[in-house]
């Protein structure tokens, strides 16, 4: 049961972002901003052509071959956890992390950027510059999860 819902998870993240993502790309112009949640949360169309904060934006090939490899190479062990019970909070980590992988990589393969469209309102403007998107959530809360699990087990 436990690896249905992490498998519905991962999947859900990645229509999630999708959608949004769509969203984004047909109701918004690159670096429009909109205020949401009482002005807590801004969302900026931002098109982010290499991996976070743009690194490696000269090379979206390799950028985009890297995250193709990872993202199959998450998948396998994912997979593999199919075949024991327990260790719900490394399934749940891989299902966030993956779903996340898999909506990024997604787009780098099909569009050649990944549409971000979420910041923060800050006021330091190096920070306030960093755009997010769902998928970069769920790939933050998945790795926080695989490294609790590998705690517990070590």
């Amino acid at each position: 049961m436990m690896t249905t819902a992490c498998a519905i998870l991962a999947a859900g993240i990645f229509v999630l972002d999708l959608l949004l993502k769509n969203r984004i790309e047909e109701t918004m112009e690159e670096g429009d901003e909109k205020p949401f949640c009482r002005g807590r949360v801004l969302v900026r169309k931002y098109h982010n052509r290499g991996a976070f904060l743009d690194l490696g934006e000269k090379k979206q090939g390799v950028v985009a071959c890297i995250s193709l490899l990872l993202t199959l190479s998450m998948t396998v062990v994912f997979l593999s956890t199919f075949t024991f019970r327990g260790n719900s909070t490394l399934k749940a980590g891989l299902a966030f992390l993956l779903g996340g992988a898999y909506s990024n990589t997604y787009d780098r393969l099909t569009r050649k950027y990944v549409v971000d469209y979420i910041s923060f309102p800050v006021k330091n403007p190096r920070i306030r510059r960093i755009v997010f998107n769902i998928s970069d959530f769920g790939i933050l809360i998945g790795a926080v999860l695989i490294t609790v699990a590998q705690l517990r087990n070590t």
